[in-house]
């Protein structure tokens, strides 16, 4: 039996653009120490414009759509900000 899922298009444009967010903020993490770190910084802090951007233009949509926006939003600071590495 095929279940069929109709999913918006605009949905699915969200939903890119939050992979590409995530993605920016990996590639400026692992950037850092080497001659790309500065286009990773400006590509982070882009990505972080557009996906914050997406979260306000996502509130029409449903607060299911926000709040996966909202979490990317905050997945992306996590990943640009924080430090694992142990203290020595």
């Amino acid at each position: 039996m095929l279940l069929a899922v109709a999913v918006s298009p605009v949905f699915c444009a969200f939903g890119a653009l939050q992979v590409l967010g995530v993605a920016a903020a990996g590639f400026a993490r692992l950037a850092e120490g080497t001659r790309h770190e500065r286009f990773g910084q400006w590509t982070c802090f882009g990505a972080i414009l557009i996906v914050g951007t997406l979260c306000g233009a996502a509130i029409p949509f449903g607060p299911d759509t926000a709040a996966a926006c909202a979490v990317t939003l905050a997945l992306m600071t996590l990943i640009a900000v924080a430090d694992f590495s142990p203290r020595r």
